[in-house]
């Protein structure tokens, strides 16, 4: 059966200035703000949590079924996903938008200065789960906010288990939404950051949930990640990447192989490995949808950092 993806489909801007932003930004003209920066390097990338979450999926061998609302400028990313074999049956191209697209400026820092335009991802609502879709497992990431609560709704009316991973889009929710949100999922994952802003939310510590959860998904960057499942705390290490190039899409890359060992039963320490090592190969190459492993070397690699067979 498909596995599910609610989420956005975007391209991503990444403009690079050959400089530092504070040698441009004064400290006392801050307020008649009125710069211009000069970026001899750009690329556009395919992005999107719903485009990432698929292409990692489609690379594991699973069959991504993607539900996201685009613009009229979607047509190359059509195509890509065509190429992919990645079902675009609940894919929305909606009249007189532009598909989501973040605009991303980075300088010799590291600093970044980004714009980000949602587009036809705010008609995400317009889009339905129904059952004749034919999903066991599903994710509801960061998208239009009303598409959000309608599809996990949705999913829960339906009885279908998914994951809820609010991302970059926790913000948009008060501690009453969140809780429901929670209280229809199966599963929840989210990074430290939006760890601390989720119990801020809801006033409630973020292991109060896992009991009412099949598993609560902690990410921690560098230091891996936590699995609370079963009544059990299982701590997963980060796998080890061949190069630290680009973070861009590693947290959909993890969710990816989360949901991939979801469907195909592994325990939780088997799943978070791999949800791992999809990170670790991800963050080895520019864009959120540039790193190219065929299923065989992510077994080898996976024998390589976990000593055991995929």
């Amino acid at each position: 059966m498909p596995i599910l993806i609610c989420g956005s489909i975007a391209y991503d801007n990444i403009m690079v200035f050959p400089g530092h932003f504070r040698d441009h930004i004064l400290p006392e003209q801050i307020h008649i703000l009125n710069v211009s920066f000069l970026v001899p390097e750009l690329r556009r990338e395919f992005g999107g949590c719903a485009g990432n979450m698929a292409y990692n999926l489609k690379m594991l061998g699973s069959d991504p079924l993607v539900m996201a609302t685009v613009g009229t400028d979607s047509l190359l990313y059509f195509e890509r996903l065509e190429r992919l074999g990645i079902n675009l049956d609940c894919v929305r191209q909606v009249p007189e938008t532009l598909t989501a697209q973040a605009f991303i400026t980075t300088d010799l820092d590291d600093n970044q200065i980004t714009a980000f335009h949602p587009g036809a991802m705010n008609h995400s609502h317009e889009t339905r789960i129904t059952r004749d879709l034919g999903v066991s497992l599903a994710i509801v990431a960061p998208d239009g906010r009303e598409g959000m609560l309608q599809h996990s709704r949705q999913l829960a009316e339906l009885g279908v288990p998914f994951m809820f991973d609010p991302g970059q889009g926790l913000p948009m929710f008060s501690g009453k939404e969140l809780l429901a949100f929670i209280e229809h999922a199966s599963y929840v994952a989210v990074n430290d950051y939006e760890a601390h802003m989720l119990e801020e939310r809801t006033g409630r510590k973020l292991e109060d949930f896992a009991p009412k959860l099949k598993a609560l998904i902690l990410t921690r960057g560098a230091e891996g990640s936590i699995i609370y499942a079963d009544g059990k705390r299982f701590d997963i290490p980060c796998a080890e990447a061949e190069a630290v190039v680009d973070p861009t899409g590693c947290g959909d890359a993890y969710r990816a192989g989360l949901l991939h060992g979801i469907a195909s039963g592994f325990d939780w320490q088997k799943a978070g490995q791999l949800a791992s090592l999809m990170g670790a190969i991800k963050v080895a190459a520019r864009g959120g949808q540039n790193h190219a492993v065929k299923l065989e070397e992510i077994r080898s690699l996976y024998r390589r950092n976990f000593g055991s067979d995929l």
